[in-house]
């Protein structure tokens, strides 16, 4: 005969489970708003967690003198490059006026093989012939255009405002991982093992040697795409080859967006008529700069473990779709942590199936 459950006992044992459930769901509405500068404090920790970890061994075990110090360190990494680049910014602004009052004055000729093109070279004529017959009225257009567009540029300004407020608030939460990183996790690992049994262990180490390969990767092959595109645009003459170099390497984070920055910057020396240099840059960023990326990104990555390119790819454009900015890590990191657990049940697979008989 079947057995019922009696309604008070379900009732007892489906209470609880409903409590949790709107608990999760308030807290989630709660936090929502801080979850992307969780996501990137939580990235920041996960990576310089070594250093962090030596921060607090020369400390002596004191956390928060340890996470204040680390803290500290990873403010200045943040905000010196910065405040850096904001007075680059405000160097190149103040001579690129000038050049481009001279540009509009003296547009430079089309190079012959660029006038013989079909359809760019004749449109290339055209926009130096116009410049030529009216530069004021070109220079009282773009006035006009700033003018209508300065609601736009006061918006970008209050976005950067808010950035910098949650660049702060990221630092904020960052202390508090340094503090007791060791102990969410441990807490973590507790209460995973009670819903998912034994092999808590295997995914999240499988999880963590993954995540730690994904963020290495990207960033260190986008660091080093920007320092070799920077020091091809110092050889080629190109101003603040630094700040162009660090732009490199931010578009670098993105799958197969590099070339949009070394071909802005080899075309703007191709209208300067700087044809060799130009020539040269795209030499440099289709040989060197983007094909670091084919070889860094996979070494970087597979030294963990094979995860497919693919998974990094959709990673990257999904996670930015997603999530914004923070989906550049967020995103791989999903997926990878994704890869690794089925990896890791699936290494286990023929451990439960009945031998398969001959």
């Amino acid at each position: 005969m079947a057995t019922t459950v009696p309604a008070a006992s379900l009732s007892r044992r489906l209470t609880p489970w409903l409590a949790l459930t709107g608990l999760v769901l308030l807290t989630f509405l709660v936090v929502r708003p801080f979850l992307a500068p969780l996501a990137w404090a939580g990235v920041l920790a996960y990576a310089s967690w070594p250093l962090s970890e030596w921060i607090r061994t020369r400390c002596g075990g004191r956390d928060t003198l340890a996470a204040s110090l680390t803290t500290l360190l990873a403010a200045l990494t943040l905000f010196a490059p910065l405040l850096w680049l904001a007075w680059l910014a405000q160097q190149e602004v103040g001579r690129l006026y000038p050049a481009l009052q001279a540009f509009l004055a003296a547009p430079p000729v089309v190079p012959d093989w660029l006038r013989g093109l079909p359809w760019l070279g004749d449109w290339l004529a055209q926009q130096r012939a116009w410049l030529l017959a009216d530069p004021q009225g070109v220079a009282a257009a773009a006035k006009s255009w700033l003018a209508a567009h300065a609601g736009a540029a006061a918006t970008l300004a209050g976005g950067v405002g808010r950035n910098l407020a949650k660049l702060v608030l990221v630092l904020v939460i960052l202390f508090f991982f340094y503090r007791n990183g060791a102990r969410m996790v441990r807490e973590l690992r507790h209460v995973l093992a009670r819903f998912i049994g034994p092999r808590t262990h295997g995914y999240l180490t499988a999880a963590g040697v993954t995540t730690r390969a994904v963020v290495y990767g990207i960033l260190l092959t986008a660091l080093v795409q920007g320092a070799f595109a920077g020091a091809g645009y110092w050889v080629a003459g190109l101003g603040s080859p630094v700040t162009l170099g660090v732009l490199t390497a931010l578009f670098a984070l993105i799958p197969f967006a590099t070339p949009l920055a070394w071909g802005g910057a080899g075309a703007w020396l191709l209208f300067q008529g700087e044809t060799g240099a130009a020539i040269g840059i795209w030499l440099w960023g289709a040989v060197v700069v983007s094909q670091l990326d084919n070889v860094l990104r996979p070494l970087f990555i597979s030294s963990v473990g094979t995860i497919p390119f693919l998974l990094v790819l959709f990673g990257v454009l999904g996670g930015i779709l997603a999530f914004g900015l923070v989906g550049l890590f967020a995103g791989p990191i999903v997926l990878a942590v994704a890869w690794a657990v089925w990896c890791e049940w699936a290494a286990h697979l023929d451990e439960s199936l009945p031998p398969t008989p001959m």
